[in-house]
């Protein structure tokens, strides 16, 4: 095997090279290591499980406000409960589960092992980004246990949320919790953009980077553009209920309908920040389980550009009943129809690849198979909903529930599920059972349909979202009650999926380094990974590098392996450029992120708390930049090698 040898020979058999990296690249033992650590593997693996978890807890919400609709003039929960629920079964779903599950968990874990690095880029703020998440989270759902959770949705329109239609602190929980979890996304996002630009193992220029990066890029990029909208809004709004700045108060010389710009203009990007991620996924598995290269590479990049690009085009549809003018919503019909000339382009390619390959139709690809029935549906009639004169007559009733859920839940969760089948044996080193496995696609399926497709005809006879109850009167009671039976089915099927992972974690078959004979790089080790990745690092000699590699395929050697050396390339065509230092595990992050969750809390009840709160920040910033003796002398050394 040749090699590119980049510093010094690595002395040693493979065995104690092993040893030798295990403890450069390991974290402190028992609970210190849980607290200081800064492996990209760990940090994902915690955002995966804790986006779940809210996933569970938004579940839950939704089976209730289904329980209450079940029947007519139903008591089950009274109105003030069912808005704290229904607000909070969205902010969970799409603030505190989607977005961090299909960008932050899945390209923290997976992008550093698919570009075959040995970390994420800023390992300390990746550790910071997930405390703040979970914090923000924490904070919204005991606000909530507390009979202080958001009741007025989870866009939160002004003037209802203002401070004079909502008094008391359930809307400023709602704002403050809106800016902690966007700055996570926003932190990954950074470190996202420069593992993929500056980390790539060598060979892997950008006209071979696997789709799932190519998607997970574009997706950082439009949350580095879109993020700062809705926590400039979420941030004026507390403005103007904590210190009366009138942002938003048309008497004062506000404007109301400026919320609803900055929220849209972050919240229809949003959708696509959740969908473009499962397109990755979908191109990923379709290209595993047809054993061959995506068709239409260019072709399918291009098209993940495009609908980034588009994405920011279109938030006026949205408001196409707040009365514009009339050539803006003809302007942003024209930019909301023009979405579907790239998700065209790639249904095709996904389609010709399975066409021209040879297709193993094992679990990850139900889901995909599930993917293309469910979101078809949801192109088309959001397709439908881009018509002003059809979106006005549904505007606010379930045929938009209907919709929007066929979007997320058919472009997020049915490539998610997919995704997890495929990377479980990564994670985990064991498979996920067959039998559970397909009891949960079809139980899910079914139960989705039954759910939502109904909704489509309860919006066109008229019925309204977010009420409370309905008369007998409307006879929406049998439609409403199937809706039910249907999300009894999707809890049934989660249950079976979390069986499924308890079991085969605990005993399920071992899966070996590649189950799936997949090419990309991530299955080039062991399942589960090492803390340091990969031995020796890998180059790239093609899209696929596991498939296409010769069997002297250079491998990258020397680099020092007694300190955390990374291997940065240059970002075209990832040609090596020099060597630098991975951060070490330390305290700071987690310190930092308590001492910021002090600082926003706190400034829901006083402004002071900023002034003062900024102390211990300040505090933990210095502590986190300042360097111990031994990243001194590494970083001497390393100048040193650099110079000769």
């Amino acid at each position: 095997m040749s090699t590119v040898d980049i510093v010094s020979a690595s002395p040693g058999t493979d065995a104690t090279r092993h040893e030798r990296l295990k403890d450069t690249w390991g974290d402190p033992p028992g609970i210190r290591g849980w607290f200081t650590t800064v492996n990209h593997k760990r940090i994902g693996t915690r955002y995966i499980i804790t986006a779940f978890i809210f996933f569970l807890l938004g579940g839950i919400l939704a089976v209730l406000m289904r329980l209450q609709l079940a029947r007519p003039e139903n008591h089950f929960l009274n109105p003030d409960q069912y808005n704290q629920i229904f607000t909070m079964h969205g902010t969970t779903m799409m603030f505190l589960f989607a977005v961090p599950m299909m960008f932050e968990a899945l390209s923290v874990y997976v992008i550093p092992l698919m570009v075959g690095a040995r970390n994420i880029a800023f390992p300390r703020l990746n550790a910071f980004s997930y405390y703040i998440y979970v914090f923000g989270g924490i904070m919204l759902w005991v606000a909530f246990v507390y009979n202080t959770g958001p009741d007025v949705g989870w866009f939160a329109y002004v003037p209802l949320s203002g401070p004079a239609y909502t008094p008391g602190k359930r809307a400023d929980f709602w704002a403050q919790m809106i800016t902690f979890t966007e700055l996570s996304a926003l932190a990954v996002a950074v470190e996202i953009s420069v593992t993929i630009m500056k980390l790539r193992a060598p060979g892997m220029s950008l006209n071979r980077m696997p789709m799932f990066c190519w998607s997970e890029f574009v997706t950082a990029l439009m949350v580095i553009f879109a993020m700062p909208a809705v926590m400039l809004s979420s941030t004026m709004l507390l403005m103007d209920r904590l210190v009366a700045t009138h942002f938003f108060n048309p008497a004062e010389g506000g404007d109301a309908l400026l919320y609803q710009h900055l929220f849209w203009f972050f919240g229809h990007p949003e959708v696509y920040i959740i969908f473009i991620p499962g397109t990755g996924i979908v191109s990923t598995i379709i290209a595993a389980f047809s054993r061959r290269k995506i068709f239409g590479y260019l072709g399918l990049v291009l098209s993940t550009v495009a609908t980034g690009f588009i994405g920011f085009g279109v938030w006026v549809h949205h408001m196409f009943a707040t009365g514009l003018p009339q050539l803006s919503d003809n302007f942003f019909t024209a930019a909301s129809l023009m979405i579907v000339i790239p998700t065209g382009v790639q249904f095709f390619c996904w389609i010709a690849t399975l066409w021209s390959g040879k297709l193993h139709f094992e679990l990850p690809m139900w889901w995909i198979g599930g993917f293309f029935f469910v979101f078809l549906i949801g192109g088309l009639t959001g397709l439908m909903l881009a018509a002003v004169p059809l979106d006005w007559q549904v505007h606010d009733t379930y045929f938009v529930v209907a919709h929007f859920h066929y979007v997320l839940l058919g472009g997020a969760v049915f490539p998610l599920f997919g995704a997890i089948y495929y990377w479980f044996p990564k994670v985990t080193g064991r498979m996920l059972g067959e039998t559970l496995g397909k009891w949960h696609f079809w139980l899910f399926f079914v139960g989705f349909n039954l759910t939502f497709f109904p909704m489509h005809i309860l919006g066109m006879r008229g019925m309204p979202r977010r009420i409370y109850t309905y008369p007998v009167e409307m006879h929406w009671g049998t439609v409403n009650a199937l809706e039910t039976l249907g999300a009894s089915l999707m809890g049934l099927a989660v249950l079976a999926f979390l069986a499924n992972v308890v079991k085969s974690y605990r005993s399920g078959v071992m899966a070996g380094a590649n189950p799936w004979l997949a090419g990309t790089l991530e299955w080039g080790t062991s399942s589960p990974p090492p803390n340091y990745n990969f031995l020796d690092l890998p180059t790239a000699g093609g899209r696929e590098p596991l498939w296409e590699n010769a069997p002297d395929q250079p491998v990258v050697t020397g680099v020092r392996e007694d300190i955390r050396a990374v291997l940065v390339t240059k970002p075209m065509d990832a040609e090596p450029d020099h060597l630098t230092l991975s951060p070490s595990p330390t305290i700071w992050p987690f310190l930092a992120a308590l001492a910021v969750t002090a600082l926003f809390i706190g400034s829901i009840f006083t402004p002071w708390a900023i002034v003062w709160g900024s102390v211990p920040i300040a505090v933990t910033l210095i502590g986190w930049f300042w360097p111990t003796k031994k990243e001194s002398e590494n970083k001497k050394g390393m100048e040193k090698w650099e110079k000769k």
